[in-house]
């Protein structure tokens, strides 16, 4: 094994911060919201038994004064506020969100189409690639086809609860079929691009792609 790959999986065991895993079971109280464990007849894991991983530990962002800005290649340049956010269409899906430490969840996730806050904006013919930015520093990108084809969300309800702060209020990524460190958290930005980008694991080595079932590193 090249030294490399060894530093990647010791960096996934000691690296990544933990998240934190309550013992309590069942469904929770969020600002006196009450989640669902089951939609559609099929069981939700309960957001106390979910894991999490964050790279500088959970971000609280005010409400009122966050905007959601969309920029780069885009015909009108725009910043959202949270109740402009919310007044948008609403998609809610059951998606699992898989962790390539080998851990995963179910959960229903409740927000907006990304396709709806483009249809705003406007995109440029050239720009392929768009970039996610959240509140920690963190970073990532996805292909702007991939995220129109499948009618990718930004949520911001989770198991029918809003968003808790440690779960990633107001915004997160719905990355479905992808490995959890595409699953933006605390989105602030999101810009389209032409030229590839990679974001904070993907400059460590991780896969660009981040497929579920796919390569975890990038060949070396």
């Amino acid at each position: 094994m090249k030294l490399i790959h060894l530093f990647l999986i010791i960096s996934v065991i000691f690296v990544i911060p933990s998240g934190c895993v309550s013992e309590k079971k069942g469904p929770g109280v969020y600002d006196n919201q009450t989640e669902n464990i089951s939609y559609q007849g099929k069981s939700l894991t309960p957001i106390s038994e979910q894991r999490s991983r964050d790279i500088k530990g959970a971000q609280y962002i005010d409400r009122e004064s966050y905007r959601l800005q969309i920029d780069g290649l885009v015909e009108t340049p725009l910043n959202f506020t949270y109740e402009e956010i919310l007044k948008l269409p609403e998609t809610s899906k059951i998606v699992d969100l898989n962790c390539v430490e080998g851990w995963s969840f179910t959960a229903k996730w409740t927000g907006v189409k990304i396709a709806d806050l483009f249809n705003k904006t406007g995109t440029l013919e050239n720009s392929t690639t768009v970039i996610f930015y959240s509140a920690d520093g963190y970073s990532t990108s996805i292909d702007l086809d991939y995220l129109l084809k499948n009618n990718i969300i930004l949520a911001y309800r989770l198991n029918d609860v809003t968003l808790p702060h440690d779960r990633g209020f107001p915004l997160q990524l719905v990355a479905e079929s992808k490995y959890g460190y595409k699953w933006a958290k605390w989105v602030v930005r999101i810009e389209l691009s032409d030229s590839p980008y990679r974001g904070y694991w993907e400059q460590r080595g991780y896969n660009n792609t981040a497929d579920v079932g796919g390569l975890e590193f990038e060949r070396i």
